[in-house]
Parts: C-alpha cells; structure tokens; sequence
C-alpha cells in the first residue's frame, strides 16, 4: 500500500523513499539492486523494487513494480517517479520500464539518483520519444 508524504518541489523525499525500496530488492543473480518511487496525483507515494530470478527472463524492474503496485491500488493518474541504483553514473530505467511508465504515467519527470546523490532529471518524452502507445492502435 502507498503512503502519503508531502510534496516537494525538489523531490528529496521521494528519491528517500526509492533509496529505502533499494534496501529491499531482491538481486542476487546481478547483484545490482534498484529501488522505484512513483508519486501519484494525489500526493500517494508508491515504491518498487527490483526482484531477479535465476532464468533473468522473469526479472521484474523496481519501476514496472511500482506502476503495477500503484495501479493495483486504484492510482491513475501520476506525477514524476525516482529510480535509485547503486551506480555512480545515471542509470536511467530500461526499454520496457519506459514503455509501462510513459503508458501508464505519460511524460513524467523522471529523477534518478544513487546513494549518495542525485544523478539528473529527465523527462520522459526524452527518454522515449517515439512511444508505442494507444494512438498508434487507433483506426
């Protein structure tokens, strides 16, 4: 279940929240955890985070359990998402994740931090610019 927090513009409590769902994931394949923090409309905070499998195939990503959570609850409507990894460079989410968000969420801020710092801020238009979504399905 999501929990509320309050809204900041600078969103350090929602990459708090992404780092504690870091603590929680489930990687000892790879080894490389990573923890999603989904802010709904309505303030709702959502986490995810990665959980491997040793056939990787049935790998799910922190932010695809996130929006799956957060919709799971009645959420549909949100505002930005936090991606922390343990990395030093940005690791921004993969192919698949961008496609669950930007069909769920649309053109979100996307932040991405890691341990110890925020790492960018992107929108996700920019990290998906030629979506595959409902328009294209339209007759």
């Amino acid at each position: 279940m999501g929990h509320k927090t309050s809204r900041t513009a600078d969103g350090v409590a929602l990459v708090a929240a992404a780092r504690a769902a870091r603590r929680r994931a489930h990687a000892p394949f790879s080894g490389f955890k990573v923890g999603a923090a989904l802010e709904c409309d309505d303030g709702t905070v959502v986490t995810g985070c990665n959980i491997e499998n040793a056939t990787y195939g049935l790998t799910i990503c922190a932010e695809r359990v996130a929006v799956f959570k957060a919709v799971s609850e009645g959420h549909r409507r949100f505002r930005r998402v936090a991606v922390v990894t343990g990395s030093l460079a940005p690791a921004s989410p993969c192919g698949p994740c961008r496609q669950i968000l930007w069909e769920f969420a649309g053109d979100i801020e996307v932040i991405l931090a890691n341990l110890r710092r925020e790492t960018g801020r992107y929108r996700l238009k920019d990290l998906l610019p030629l979506p595959f979504d409902a328009r294209v399905l339209e007759r």
